[in-house]
């Protein structure tokens, strides 16, 4: 989690509303002052984290025989620990504040605070496809969809740091990552798996991407990590607990509740590793977070399917192979990158509510 800006450098009360068009003071700066590559090697340490909350959403999922149950426990608990932490936390309390004060500016739209809903369908996609396609193989397909999502949402400037223009380092990296996708696929599809089930991690991947760019813009309009990561954990948990209620009306409700305490960690694991993307984000770019955590949630989903299996399905060479390619994507991205700026500056654009509150200072 990151720390709240001192007093002196917090905005006053209502202050997003009479500045609407301004970050709060400071928030690049310390943004900046992190090494490059400190914060790229926090970004494959978060990717790693997702890796891991996929094997353990998916096996809870797997133990209750229901995935939207699942999904409920690990956002849910999550949201629980971080309202705890907000309540003991000055900062935090603070933070939260200042986020509602931007959203009753127009400072925050509304659907800035929907990152959580691609949130909640990357957790359910894991109950559902995790048990079927192993973590290596679902993790293939977050990383084609984080890919594209990444090169898109950079161009487009949707994240906290403006647009991103692409670099032929940068773009051969993302071409490099997607080859890679498909080689480690190659062996899975012959072996018929379900297009459908190779198609949900792929969606998730590209709802990731979106839901880091919003959480990144929360997290500025809020000067608060811990205040962008709650926000996402209450609108995830909604229409989590929504599809439950629904599913439950249908199927029923799980016969029992596993006993094994390590399947109820996924909420925990969510927590660090959003709440570590809303901070990096703007220090790096979507398409270089996604990238980053291509090579974390790869090397961690590949060691956990050779150690701990979760199918009968061995890991072939094309997984292996491709998980080394998307590795040296993220190396020849991220090495020119370091060496440009932090990034072009935004665009001007008109002062609406739709971009306040989260155009970089610099």
């Amino acid at each position: 989690m990151s720390s709240t800006p001192a007093p002196s450098s917090q905005p006053a009360a209502g202050g997003a509303a009479s500045h609407p068009h301004h970050s709060p003071p400071h928030a690049h700066a310390a943004d900046s002052r992190v090494p490059m590559w400190v914060a790229i090697a926090l970004t494959v340490v978060s990717g790693g984290l997702v890796a891991l909350q996929s094997r353990v959403n998916g096996q809870l999922a797997r133990a209750l025989d229901d995935y939207s149950v699942a999904a409920v426990i690990s956002f849910g608990s999550g949201l629980v620990l971080l309202l705890v932490l907000a309540a003991a936390w000055p900062g935090g309390r603070r933070g939260l504040v200042r986020l509602g004060v931007a959203f009753r500016a127009g400072a925050v739209p509304w659907w800035m605070l929907l990152g959580g809903v691609a949130g909640a369908w990357f957790v359910a996609t894991q109950g559902i496809a995790v048990g079927v396609l192993g973590v290596a193989l679902f993790t293939i397909g977050i990383v084609a969809g984080q890919t594209l999502g990444g090169v898109v949402f950079d161009v487009i400037g949707i994240g906290p740091g403006g647009r991103r223009p692409l670099s032929i380092a940068r773009v051969a990296g993302a071409v490099l990552a997607l080859a890679a996708v498909g080689w480690a696929v190659s062996a899975q599809v012959s072996a018929s798996v379900p297009l459908w089930v190779m198609l949900l991690p792929f969606t998730a991947g590209i709802g990731a991407s979106w839901q880091q760019a919003m959480n990144g813009r929360v997290r500025t309009a809020s000067a608060s990590a811990l205040a962008a990561t709650v926000a996402n954990f209450a609108v995830g948990t909604a229409v989590l607990v929504g599809v439950m209620l629904v599913h439950a009306a249908s199927v029923g409700w799980p016969d029992r509740m596993p006993a094994d305490w390590w399947l109820y960690t996924g909420g925990a694991i969510g927590c660090v590793f959003i709440a570590a993307q809303a901070v990096l984000v703007r220090r790096v770019g979507v398409l270089l977070l996604a990238l980053g955590l291509v090579a974390g949630q790869l090397t961690a989903a590949l060691a956990l399917d050779l150690l701990l299996p979760a199918t009968g399905r061995p890991v072939g060479l094309a997984t292996v192979g491709g998980t080394v390619l998307a590795l040296v994507a993220v190396a020849l991205a991220s090495i020119r990158w370091g060496r440009a700026k932090h990034a072009a500056p935004p665009e001007p654009e008109p002062v609406t509510g739709s971009t306040a509150a989260v155009r970089p200072t610099s």
